[in-house]
């Protein structure tokens, strides 16, 4: 049996490893869309490439259309956009094929990277193997290739490493140093929420390192070895970059204690690790049609944080070290304080699993052992779930590339345009050429990728409910023509809002750029 295992392990990875290598390829050949949260990253590339300082937005400023305004962009990190310009120049390749290669590439770096870290912490290399497989039947693991998610595929790529380093290292030494000052750096780099994960590993690797040890000195020196880089590597992070501008975690709306403030951290281990935030379209946040009520929704998270709870301790009882049981500890409970308080604090960060994907990823070797070791019903249901997640998963990311390959619109800048159709984007990247001093207005913030010479505003969308504030909309002054581009269900009090926000603007015109899309042009200066 063990020799069977011994081959089998093997040949899991093989294929895992050119499926996961087959994806890339197609992605290759259909780029992803782009996500909005790296859409504004890419926003300020674009800018950069017009002669914009580093990671600075520079975009028409609203009390004077005429001038600009400039911002260091705080809020995500710029490891979204450099990878894939890396790529981008050192292949000379358009924005989207880079994207594709940044994507295959963080996938099979980031599935090497846990696929180590597991059989570092104790698990047999058939476990480890079987962990991989889950993991990519996960439907996180498919959006990158439908969606550029950006830091979200990046820190895949990083994470298992971070944890294989907080497992590998044995003694405190120039090795030590050097790791937890770049990793705080690297990290950061890939995604800005990697610093409550940071904390976590580091954690951890202290309290590996000073375990046997009696005195609280000892500990005390422990620590410092291992406090003093991550101090210098965290300081450099908020003087670099954080104290430049606004973060997530910059405005508070006060305290306010909720049913689900601590009970949806609790229950992440299964929304996160079986994609069940997925599959219900976000339970507290969602990012598409709602299957329940906000109170049923509470309800669910609840029964779930019960859930997750029992199979946590269930993970910890059967830990096969205490290594492991450790990281899984310090992990969970460090994402319920961290997220508990800045839920807590109304801080502006989404009740969305994929915060927590490292909770679904440390549970998932722990889990597989637990099911292994498990009567025959069990394994079968669990391995009746895994197939329901593939399918799901698997639906999901065939419908995104044929939506990607014979719907969306392609540019310039070849990414999947989700947006705006052939047509219109034809029109559009037309008017970009024939104009050097015109601003183009669009209310999906990727569609400016395909703007290369010209200025470009983008709006938040209009709810049905026209419930909007104003001075989000309004521009004063004039600069030249001005290019509006709207869906045609804009037709009505929408698109009156939105030429109304134009106050130095006189004598819309109005053009179909194709059946769905209308463009408003004025280049009349109002009186």
């Amino acid at each position: 049996m063990a020799s069977q295992k011994s081959n089998a392990y093997k040949i899991i990875l093989l294929i895992t490893g050119i499926a996961v290598l087959i994806m890339g390829v197609i992605l290759f050949f259909i780029p992803p869309a782009l996500f909005p949260d790296p859409a504004n990253g890419f926003n300020v590339l674009r800018c950069m490439n017009l002669g914009g300082h580093f990671n600075v937005l520079t975009a028409p400023d609203q009390s004077d259309i005429a001038q600009n305004y400039n911002e260091f962009l705080t809020w995500w990190t710029p490891g979204q956009y450099l990878v894939p310009y890396f790529f981008k120049l050192v292949a000379h390749l358009n924005t989207g094929q880079a994207m594709a290669i940044t994507v295959a590439l963080c996938q099979l770096c980031g599935l090497a990277g846990f696929y180590s870290f597991f059989k570092k912490i104790g698990f047999t290399p058939f476990i480890a193997a079987l962990s991989l497989v889950f993991i990519v039947c996960q439907l996180a693991f498919f959006v990158p290739y439908v969606f550029y998610n950006g830091g979200e595929v990046l820190l895949f790529a990083f994470l298992g490493w971070f944890l294989y380093g907080c497992i590998a290292l044995q003694k405190t030494d120039w090795k030590l140093l050097l790791f937890v000052l770049l990793s705080g750096w690297i990290g950061f780099f890939c995604k800005s929420s990697f610093i409550w994960i940071y904390v976590a590993g580091l954690c951890c690797l202290w309290i590996r390192l000073s375990s046997g040890m009696t005195g609280i000195i000892e500990w005390i020196k422990k620590g410092l070895w291992i406090g003093i880089p991550a101090a210098l590597s965290l300081v450099t992070i908020y003087v670099l970059f954080l104290s430049k501008g606004q973060s997530p975690a910059s405005v508070s709306k006060g305290f306010k204690l909720t049913a689900e403030t601590f009970s949806f951290p609790l229950a992440t281990p299964i929304l996160s690790g079986f994609s069940l935030d997925d599959f219900f379209h976000g339970l507290l946040y969602n990012f598409g049609r709602p299957m329940f009520g906000y109170g049923v929704s509470v309800t669910i998270v609840i029964v779930l944080a019960i859930l997750s709870l029992l199979l946590v301790f269930s993970l910890i009882r059967n830990a096969p070290n205490n290594n492991y049981k450790l990281f899984i500890i310090v992990f969970y409970f460090g994402a319920l304080l961290f997220f508990g308080i800045a839920y807590l604090k109304q801080l502006n960060i989404s009740y969305e699993a994929r915060h927590f994907r490292i909770i679904g990823l440390l549970i998932t070797p722990g889990m597989i052992s637990l099911v292994i070791g498990s009567k025959r019903l069990c394994q079968l249901l669990f391995a009746a779930g895994c197939l329901c997640i593939a399918f799901f998963s698997f639906s999901y990311v065939i419908k995104g590339y044929s939506i990607n390959k014979n719907i969306s619109a392609k540019g310039v800048s070849g990414i999947s345009q989700i947006n705006i159709d052939q047509q219109a984007l034809n029109a559009v990247m037309k008017l970009d050429r024939e104009n050097k001093n015109a601003v183009f207005v669009f209310i999906a913030n990727d569609i400016g990728q395909e703007v290369l010479h010209n200025r470009v505003i983008n709006l938040s969308p209009i709810a049905d409910d026209l419930k909007i504030d104003m001075d989000d909309y309004r521009y004063e002054g004039f600069a030249g023509p001005l290019y509006i581009i709207l869906p045609e269900s804009y037709n009505g009090p929408k698109e009156k809002m939105i030429m109304k926000s134009f106050t130095g603007y006189a004598g819309f015109n109005l053009s179909m750029l194709s059946d769905k899309y209308v463009l408003y042009s004025a280049d009349i200066k109002r009186r």
